[in-house]
């Protein structure tokens, strides 16, 4: 299914206290494409995540394929046939999110039939050498699940040598770069979703966004979130549970939407 949504110009507008030091901002002036996986089933409150998620790419001027509780092949199928799509139209791409929403652990996703997919395949797929359609433009993911049975209860108050010369004039990138990825906990570690208001990470996300549009790069927005959810107060069979978000990125410049 295809969701184009068209975000009204004033939101786009940023605001002018944004500072980016030196640091250029990525051109995302082209198409921005997104892929939104979601298991549903034993997920009370996943079809609250998919409005979420689907307003905030719309806000962001994506375009959205939603793939549904899918099992493994067909997951891995899907991603494969959006993968090539984004090389067959390589010049118009600007940038590309995925998200995935699904019960977890530490380095995988669980889907229909209790099936497991590994992030890093799911990664790998996007980098430099399988994706050339995205060489220098950003590859967001967005993983809402489970990295492991651990539950956080809160408190009271050496680099290698390098050989610098030069040896070919033609320009080379690391496989993986360009990657932004956000974990709704640290590894090891339960995610939150409740059954009626969805996952505690997409709600902050719709929260912070309608507060402040697209006013800050993209790890700063997270931040923000981060900040909304590490000072929430969360209880789980009448215990207090805490979380924090995890970001990792190998950007080379700001994302801004």
């Amino acid at each position: 299914m295809k969701i184009h949504s068209v975000i009204p110009r004033e939101i786009l507008k940023r605001s002018c206290d944004c500072v980016d030091g030196d640091l250029d901002r990525y051109d995302l002036s082209g198409r921005r494409k997104a892929f939104v996986m979601c298991v549903k089933e034993d997920r009370p409150g996943a079809d609250k995540d998919i409005l979420f998620m689907n307003w905030w790419l719309g806000q962001c001027r994506f375009e959205c394929t939603l793939c549904t509780d899918p099992d493994r092949m067909e997951l891995l199928e899907k991603l494969t046939s959006f993968r090539d799509g984004l090389n067959e139209v390589k010049d118009e791409i600007s940038c590309c999110l995925i998200t995935l929403m699904s019960h977890g652990e530490n380095g995988f996703i669980k889907i229909k039939g209790d099936h497991r997919v590994s992030l890093e395949d799911v990664f790998e797929m996007f980098n430099n050498k399988n994706c050339p359609a995205l060489h220098e433009k950003p590859k967001i993911f967005i993983i809402q699940a489970c990295r492991g049975e651990r539950r956080d209860n809160g408190v009271e108050t050496d680099d290698e040598p390098m050989d610098l010369d030069d040896i070919s004039d033609r320009k080379r990138l690391p496989t993986f770069s360009d990657y932004f990825i956000i974990y709704p906990t640290q590894p090891d570690h339960v995610a939150l979703r409740h059954p009626s208001t969805g996952s505690v990470m997409i709600e902050a996300m719709t929260d912070i966004f309608k507060k402040y549009g697209n006013k800050w790069h993209i790890a700063d927005f997270f931040t923000q979130v981060n900040n909304k959810v590490v000072h929430t107060d969360y209880f789980r069979r009448g215990e207090p549970i805490k979380v924090s978000l995890v970001m990792e990125s190998t950007l080379t410049r700001s994302v801004y939407f």
